[in-house]
């Protein structure tokens, strides 16, 4: 691989990092699982389209179960750009936090606006999506499960604060280490060329001075 060109991928690869993400891009996150007592929560389902160019239409339920329970209860439900709090324990206090203006919804999360310690439980998101071909339709059913534990005080483990810290360092280091690739192959660039420069001076030297003496010659010879 020339240099050139491995500065030209080292340079598209560094603009990557830093770029930020389409917004038409779709990617599965999980759902955070741990809530404090009293304050707002994210309960996030996505569910990504394999097809991105089919048409199609989404509903989203979403279920929930109790310590207590024995079963689980329809919760919550998204359809037709409408919503709907179906069980009375989060009503007034539960909310859309997905996909909107769109009949083919990928994000289906919702938002719990107090968070009390009774909605700790597991919790069902369901995306049915209707795929539109030409002459044919076709179903598919994805299911996310969460377990959400309520607590008094927002924690966090060692093991959680270490893994972002090393993130953070890798990403660093990633760059850093592609700053010096491409310092690197801009000296080794920079030094070929004016190495070819000189040998391009050197060869045009010689030249001209192979021409002055067989000027000087055919003079001496008339």
């Amino acid at each position: 691989m020339s240099s050139e060109l491995r500065l030209l991928l080292l340079s598209l690869t560094l603009l990557g990092l830093q770029a930020v993400p389409s917004r038409g891009a779709c990617v599965e996150v999980d759902s955070d699982t741990e809530a404090v007592a009293n304050e707002g929560f994210k309960l996030g389902c996505i569910s990504c389209k394999m097809r991105g160019e089919v048409r199609a239409t989404a509903a989203v339920s979403w279920f929930f179960k109790a310590a207590e329970d024995t079963d689980f209860s329809l919760l919550y439900t998204y359809m037709n750009r409408e919503g709907s709090i179906r069980d009375p324990r989060f009503e007034e206090r539960l909310d859309w936090n997905g996909s909107k203006k769109t009949e083919d919804l990928q994000d289906g999360s919702i938002y719990i606006l107090n968070v009390t310690f009774n909605d700790t439980g597991n919790y069902t998101c369901t995306f049915e999506r209707t795929l539109i071909y030409t002459n044919y339709e076709y179903q598919t059913n994805t299911s996310k499960s969460i377990y959400l534990r309520v607590v008094p005080k927002l924690t966090r483990g060692m093991a959680s604060i270490l893994s972002e810290v090393m993130m953070y360092v890798s990403i660093i280091g990633l760059q850093l280490w592609l700053l010096v690739e491409m310092i690197y192959c801009y000296r080794k660039i920079s030094a070929a060329g004016e190495e070819a420069l000189r040998e391009s001076e050197a060869e045009y030297l010689a030249i001209a001075s192979e021409s002055k003496e067989n000027c000087a010659a055919e003079q001496a010879a008339e």
